[in-house]
Parts: structure tokens; C-alpha cells; sequence
């Protein structure tokens, strides 16, 4: 009867027996996301028709309501100013005089919604206002957008702001590492000539500027001092930075003794004097103490792949000569050599390709050549002392090593050292073991001569010359034998890949870790490969054409040490078989 005179009250439910009254038998719902999203949706809307807002942010007269407690939860400086019990905290109205209206709208509606439009007219406005704030997760975004829009004409001012700016590590480090590699245009630009002097000393004393030489240096140098007429007194502090003994005989007098600021000005004359008696009096060098005088050395640098001689399409009736641009992941051809040759021995000093011996279809050859990239142009040097072909050849310092190879009749021993000043070959020391068809990398001034045949049998030993004493010494031997291979230094490891081995043509790859002392398997490549090349870029490490048992290769595949793993890349367009191939730093104005 109780129900029918109030039929809106119904009786309690009793507990529902649900078989089991065990605590842990549950079920966790997890909508967070979801419901993060549907609840600052609604709060932005409440924001906007300004309903249950309980403070306002005033910028140039103009207000912007919000809610303080959706302030303190995304903001980390109003989280502060509300909970410290600072001044501002029960205050209906907040002046934010530091910035414009527009900065702190965007700031608000991205604490809001998590939606912000960053662009080239803004993020400077909004990375100073997310500062202010303590956003820093957008104070990354900003300085991630400004490392996209890297330019010589603001490389400097965006690193002098971000230094300021709570960024990450990583985009001093970027912006640093874009400056160097572009000096030479940066230094062309108003904020380099604008730096203070404290700032130009330090940019010009890095030890990894990328220039051709350190003519560049001088140059800037003298561009910064001839900007303000006040600098002038500063002229020995500026030269100081400028690494003189580099310098030419010819250019120090020329370009450096004769320029009008460096002339008037005594200590610069001293510096000068230093720098010639560098030059003519070669046994006082260590005792010169005012400069570096050790060549700048940039490290990063894109190398442009080169690949020479191999087997050609039909249709190539010359050695042709092409060049891969792992920025285009493209390949060109150049000027090829003048004479037709496989097997060919490739070196490469800056930005000068050596091509030495090799195979013409009839005999073993003592051809030396040289291709100056900057001139594109080829030019004979002095023949090798003895013929050869699949011979190692590399260059450390100033001088180039030929090691082994064939001469028609037998695999040699014998080295061969070309000084490049010179254009003079001298016999080098001997290896322990005949070897044609080697593998050779160079690292720590090492030159590692690996595997190869002597005619009769496959070697798995390795030996490296010490170019300092001239001295052969064995290091531990690969885990296979093989023959006709490649191999290349990378990240401090000595790596070989593909070969033959007597019986197969090889995939697999090793490699050498020399502070263990031990060689270890890595992910083999997607074809077989023997006269293959290898060849260490910063983007990775390319394995080159070769023979896969039956048929010569066009194609290239690249290593990544990271997921150890192997994919194709861009095939060579004009270049069969095995080929030489070096490689070039690229150079600056095609960065």
C-alpha cells in the first residue's frame, strides 16, 4: 500500500550475489584520455562564455578570463603564485606586463585545449612567453620549430636566444654544429660582424670550423675587424685566433704583412714574424708557442661517395666516374678517366681523388692519377715503382700507402709511399704475407691490411702498418677467410663485409671493436657480394656493386648499426661490377 500512495519510492535493492566475494576480482577502467579531452573541452567553452571564471589576466588593457585552478594545474607559474600565498594569489585581476595579448591568448588557449600554432612571426613572442611561464614543453617545441629554419644569415641570433631560453642540450648543440659546418657563409653574414669580441675569439678558435683552408679564417678574421674602426686595437687578439704557420709563404706576405690594419699594429707584426719562422726555420717549430698550429678537423661532415673503373654497361665506351649525394640520395657522372681499367686501387686526400694501378683488359698498370673536385679535372702524378692491380691503398696524413695487389704474375708483399708534395714514390716496409684483393681501412693512423689471397690460398689474418715506425705487426685474424671484400672504419670499429672465400660468394658481414680486440658477426647484407666496396659516411656505412656469383651488381645497399640492419639504396646508374670507391667531404656550399 506504501507503493501505491507514493509510487516514486521504490524499495532498496538487496546485495546481488555475484558467486564470489573475493576482493580481487575486478575490473579497471581506463578513459583517462578520453575524459581529459571531453573535460578541458568543456572548460575551454566555460572560458570562453567566461562562466564560474574567477580571474582575469590584463595585457595592454585588454582582459583574458580564466579559471585558477585550470591556471595552477597546466601553468607552472601560476601553480607557484597561487599556492605560495604570494600577493597575487586572491587577487581578481593579474597585469601580465611582461607581454602582448596576443602571446598569452595562445599561451591560455594551449593550456586549454594542448592546440598551438607556432610560425615564423610568433615563436619567438611565444618561446619568450612560455619561458616567463615555465612551459617548457613549449619552450622545446618553439626551439625545435627555430632548428628547422636554420639559415647562415640567423644561425648566430638564434643560438645567442636560445641560450637564453630554457632549452634542451641538444639545440645548443645543433645550432653549434650548423655554425661550423656553414662558417664560411655565417661569417659572411651581419651577426657575425656584429659578435663582441669575446664572442668572435671564441668562434674563431674552434678546432672543428669547417674550411677549406685557413685562408677562410684570416679572411673573417679581417671582415670582423674591418666592420667598427673601434676593433682595430684588438687586431693581435683577433690574429692570435687565426692559425698563421697554415698559412702559406706566399699569402703571409702577400695578403697578411701588407693588410692596413695588421701593418700599423706592432704585436700583429711579431705574430707574423712567428709564423714565418715557422716555415724557415723547421727545427725551432716546437718552440713556436703562440699558435695552434695543427689543421681544424670538422667531424660530421656528408661525404660524397665516388666510385671509379669497374665493369661498365656495354654502352660506356671510357672508365666513367660517378659520384653519390647521400642529401639528393642521387648519383651523377663526371669526368671520367682517360684510360679504361678495373681494379683500380682508390685514395682520397680532402677533396682530391687518387686512382692508382689497376687492370686495362691486357696488363697490370702503374698509372697514378689525380681528380681535383673543386677543378673537375684529372691530372697524371709519377707512375707507381712496380705495376699493379686488387691492390689496398689509403692515405694517412699527408702520404698515401699502396699495399699488395697482383702484377700479372704474382700477389706481392711490397708497399709502395707517394708523397703527395713531392709527387715521389719510396719503397715502404714489406707485409708479412703476400695479399692481392684485400681489404685496407685506416684507424688511429693504422693502416689495417685484412684477408686477400696470395695466389694458392684465402687468408683470414690481418696485419697493420704503424705509419709512425714503419712497423708490420699482426692483430687478431677475421672469423672467415675471405677475398675481393670490403672494408671501412666506422664509429671507431673496423667493419668487412662480402667477399669469396674459396668455395662461396659471401653476404656476411664482421666486425673489429679494438678495445676488445676481437672480431664478432653482424647482420649480413641482402646480396651476395664479392668485389664489393665499403666506404663510411656519417650517414652510415654503403656497401658498393660487386658480383653475387653471377651476374656484376649495380646496386648499393646501406648498413644501420643501430637496428643492425642492412636496406637497399640508390643504384649506381652507369658502373657494373666491382668498382674503387673514396670519399669526399662535401663541401661547404653544398651543405
Amino acid at each position: 500500500m506504501a507503493d501505491a500512495e507514493n509510487p516514486s519510492k521504490t524499495e532498496p535493492f538487496g546485495k546481488i550475489p555475484l558467486c564470489t566475494d573475493d576482493d580481487y576480482d575486478f575490473q579497471k577502467i581506463d578513459i583517462l584520455n578520453e575524459m581529459y579531452k571531453k573535460s578541458y573541452t568543456i572548460f575551454n567553452e566555460l572560458r570562453s562564455k567566461c562562466q564560474l571564471c574567477d580571474v582575469a589576466l590584463v595585457m595592454e588593457n585588454r582582459k583574458l578570463s580564466a579559471h585558477r585552478v585550470i591556471l595552477a594545474a597546466t601553468i607552472p607559474y601560476f601553480r607557484g603564485m597561487f599556492t605560495l600565498d604570494l600577493m597575487e594569489a586572491n587577487m581578481k585581476e593579474i597585469n601580465i606586463e611582461e607581454m602582448n595579448y596576443e602571446t598569452v591568448d595562445a599561451l591560455l588557449s594551449f593550456a586549454y585545449t594542448g592546440e598551438l600554432r607556432i610560425s615564423t612571426s610568433n615563436v619567438q613572442s611565444l618561446m619568450m612567453g612560455a619561458n616567463f611561464f615555465q612551459m617548457l614543453e613549449v619552450v622545446q617545441h618553439c626551439a625545435n620549430f627555430l632548428m628547422t629554419r636554420l639559415h647562415p644569415s640567423n644561425a648566430l641570433s638564434i643560438r645567442d636566444f636560445c641560450k637564453m631560453m630554457c632549452v634542451e642540450k641538444s639545440v645548443a648543440e645543433k645550432t653549434a654544429d650548423y655554425i661550423k659546418k656553414h662558417f664560411t657563409a655565417v661569417a659572411k653574414e651581419c651577426d657575425f660582424k656584429k659578435l663582441s669580441l669575446e664572442d668572435a675569439v671564441e668562434l674563431l678558435k674552434i678546432d672543428d670550423l669547417y674550411v677549406d683552408s685557413e685562408e677562410q679564417i684570416f679572411q673573417a678574421a679581417m671582415d670582423w675587424l674591418k666592420f667598427d674602426k673601434m676593433r682595430h686595437e684588438h687586431a693581435a687578439k683577433i690574429l692570435l685566433c687565426v692559425r698563421l704557420p697554415l698559412l702559406s709563404p706566399t699569402y703571409l706576405s702577400s695578403a697578411v704583412a701588407s693588410n692596413s690594419i695588421i701593418k700599423k699594429d706592432i704585436p700583429c707584426r711579431d705574430l707574423i714574424d712567428e709564423a714565418k719562422d715557422y716555415h724557415l726555420l723547421p727545427e725551432c717549430r716546437a718552440s713556436l708557442k703562440s699558435f695552434k698550429c695543427t689543421p681544424r678537423k670538422p667531424i660530421q661532415i656528408p661525404g660524397l661517395i665516388v666510385a671509379i673503373g669497374g665493369l661498365m654497361h656495354q654502352s660506356q665506351s671510357k672508365s666513367s666516374v660517378e659520384i653519390y649525394n647521400p642529401l639528393l640520395k642521387k648519383w651523377s657522372s663526371i669526368e671520367g678517366l682517360v684510360t679504361l681499367r678495373t681494379r683500380v686501387g682508390v685514395a682520397v686526400h680532402q677533396r682530391q681523388v687518387y686512382a692508382i694501378g689497376g687492370f686495362n683488359g691486357q696488363d697490370r698498370m702503374d698509372l697514378v692519377e689525380k681528380f681535383d673536385y673543386d677543378t673537375s679535372k684529372w691530372r697524371k702524378l709519377s707512375p707507381l715503382i712496380r705495376k699493379r692491380s686488387a691492390l689496398a691503398a689509403a692515405f694517412v696524413s699527408d702520404r698515401l700507402y699502396v699495399c699488395g695487389g697482383y702484377d700479372g704474375n704474382h700477389s706481392l708483399s711490397t708497399t709502395e709511399i707517394y708523397d703527395i708534395k713531392k709527387d715521389v714514390w719510396e719503397s715502404g716496409p714489406s707485409m708479412d704475407n703476400q695479399r692481392s684483393a684485400a681489404g685496407v681501412t685506416v684507424m688511429d693512423k693504422h693502416i689495417y691490411v685484412c684477408g686477400g689471397h696470395d695466389g694458392m690460398q684465402i687468408f683470414a689474418t690481418v696485419e697493420r702498418l704503424d705509419t709512425k715506425t714503419l712497423q708490420w705487426e699482426r692483430v687478431p685474424s677475421m672469423i672467415q677467410q675471405r677475398c675481393r671484400f670490403g672494408a671501412a672504419t666506422y664509429k671507431g670499429k673496423i667493419y668487412v663485409a662480402g667477399g669469396y672465400d674459396g668455395t662461396s660468394f659471401l653476404k656476411s658481414v664482421e666486425v673489429f671493436d679494438p678495445k676488445e680486440g676481437k672480431w664478432a658477426p653482424v647482420s649480413g647484407m641482402n646480396m651476395r657480394r664479392s668485389r664489393v666496396s665499403l666506404v663510411a659516411t656519417t650517414e652510415g656505412l654503403f656497401a658498393v656493386a660487386g658480383f653475387d656469383g653471377e651476374n656484376n651488381l649495380c646496386s648499393m645497399e646501406q648498413y644501420d648499426e643501430v637496428t643492425d640492419s642492412w636496406s637497399i639504396a640508390t643504384p649506381l646508374t652507369c658502373h657494373e661490377g666491382g668498382v674503387g670507391v673514396g670519399v669526399i667531404p662535401m663541401p661547404p656550399h653544398m651543405l
